[in-house]
């Protein structure tokens, strides 16, 4: 659930500049002089308006990075305690302007974005242009009603939304809704001194289930708005710490009530080809104060847990160094003792294969000993009998040469 963002979310430069310098801003100027410069800037180096000017796209880059830092309370403080150093420039992600990618990078973005990738884009200079110079038309936008409509690629649609005393002490809520999940931005802008409307905030449309919504909430306590990117980022640079930055895309608004009077809105289409369909609604929140505090606990118990979250990070991050180094030991130690196991069952079957032969050597040996021993003697049992010396009477007895004694008698 959104809750509105800040205008741009910027790259990093590639030489980083004093932000207050870029914005020629001094170092205790108001979050109104900031913002005033900012947009000043922003729409003098906006790639709409410098096409065939590359430096231009630099200095715009550096003057929303820059922006980027002053505008958040947080991150003011951090630069101002202790410069870059203190920021987490990685996370920044990057913002293109459609209208000045050509076809073939046009087609590109909107395959990424429809794979998932988050890509963020920057406002028509066209579009910032017209409401600084109050030049668009201002549709209404009556409380507790809708309007549909659908809005050209990097065009926009304005509505102002009239609010009394009791409404605006009540708190508003602006909500839009895509069916056709198109994508489309819902901007907020200021009355600027000139008389035109200076952007403020913006909230990019998600996904959720199946539509495509935004909203802002106007309701007299600091509110806040859930960027996903910051998630998306994280978890491609280090999927196992991505949970630890899930929340931290939960981002402070700078507008927390309106008050008495008309606002002017816009829906902006966001798509890369054709046009966004949307259903903007604006609702009082007279009707929803039990939801209004169940989302005022809701995000205080996140902002808790975010905290929380950053403190239990150094602890898992240790206690996964040290799971890693165990995990490494024990493969070591696994391939050590396969490979002494390894060793002692080829030992062990070396044992067995030289016994075999040995025994093998002597029952040939034993084989020939009995042979030799055995050749000059007789042979036991050669007649069946087991008596050698009862065979070899018998053998004599039979042998007698009985006819010579015979003729010897006769």
């Amino acid at each position: 659930m959104g809750m509105g963002s800040k205008m741009e979310g910027p790259s990093t430069p590639a030489n980083r500049r004093d932000p207050y310098e870029v914005l020629s801003v001094s170092r205790d100027s108001t979050d109104q002089e900031i913002k005033t410069a900012y947009r000043k800037l922003a729409l003098k180096y906006h790639p709409d308006k410098n096409a065939s000017n590359p430096e231009a796209s630099e200095l715009f880059k550096e003057v929303a990075y820059s922006y980027s830092i002053l505008s958040d309370p947080e991150k003011r403080r951090q630069y101002d305690s202790a410069g870059f150093e203190a920021l987490d420039a990685d996370s920044m992600d990057m913002e293109i302007d459609l209208s000045n990618l050509g076809t073939v990078n046009t087609m590109f973005a909107a395959l990424f974005s429809k794979l998932g990738v988050p890509i963020k884009t920057t406002i028509s200079a066209n579009v910032l242009e017209e409401a600084l110079n109050g030049t668009v038309t201002v549709r209404p936008l009556p409380m507790g009603t809708s309007v549909s409509g659908k809005v050209e690629k990097q065009c926009a649609h304005f509505f102002g939304v009239t609010i009394n005393d009791q409404q605006a002490e009540s708190g508003i809520v602006i909500r839009v809704t895509s069916t056709a999940q198109s994508k489309f931005k819902l901007l907020y802008f200021e009355q600027d001194v000139n008389g035109g409307y200076g952007l403020a905030l913006q909230e990019d449309s998600e996904k959720t289930g199946k539509v495509t919504s935004a909203g802002m909430y106007f309701l007299h306590f600091q509110v806040y708005r859930m960027d996903s990117t910051v998630n998306a980022l994280a978890m491609a640079k280090d999927p196992e710490g991505a949970f630890f930055k899930r929340l931290e895309g939960l981002q402070p608004c700078e507008v927390s009530d309106l008050k008495a009077g008309t606002h002017i809105f816009a829906v902006y289409g966001d798509n890369f080809f054709k046009t966004a369909s949307y259903t903007i609604e604006a609702v009082c929140a007279k009707s929803y104060e039990d939801t209004t505090q169940k989302l005022k606990d809701v995000e205080a118990q996140i902002l808790r847990k975010r905290n929380e979250l950053r403190q239990f990070e150094a602890e898992y991050r240790k206690a996964l160094a040290r799971y890693q180094e165990v995990t490494d030991r024990y493969t070591k130690e696994k391939q050590s003792v396969d490979e002494l196991l390894k060793q002692r069952d080829g030992i062990h079957s070396s044992f067995t294969i030289v016994k075999a032969t040995n025994i093998s050597g002597n029952g040939s040996n034993f084989s020939n000993g009995s042979s030799s021993k055995m050749t000059g003697e007789e042979s036991p049992g050669e007649d069946g009998g087991s008596d050698g010396k009862d065979k070899s009477g018998k053998k004599k007895w039979f042998n007698l040469n009985i006819r010579g004694s015979d003729k010897r008698l006769g």
